[in-house]
């Protein structure tokens, strides 16, 4: 028998479709290390992947740069109220 031998857990198949650019991507990265891509999408996924579940259970949320970015202009932005909101606060100010 020719088959690999896994520890104790069963494998179990994963099937993603990318388009051209992201599977060259992952192609290049994998090279880059010397392994498969199937080994490099294993490795760097889960190895991401158990970061941030471990991140949700210390109730701390993980950003990456451009989220971060995306995240601190949104914060800067200025409100902008709707016309609901506009109504309230003359309501509120007690113009009509």
């Amino acid at each position: 028998m020719n088959k690999r031998s896994t520890s104790t857990a069963t494998v179990s198949p994963l099937m993603v479709r990318l388009d051209a650019e992201s599977k060259q991507a992952l192609t290049a990265a994998a090279e880059l290390r010397r392994i498969s891509v199937s080994d490099y999408v294993r490795t760097v996924t889960v190895a991401q992947a158990r970061r941030e579940v471990a991140s949700a259970r210390d109730q701390t949320i993980l950003l990456s740069p451009d989220e971060q970015l995306a995240f601190w202009q949104a914060l800067n932005a200025p409100s902008k109220l709707t016309p609901a909101q506009k109504r309230l606060g003359a309501i509120m100010r007690g113009a009509k």
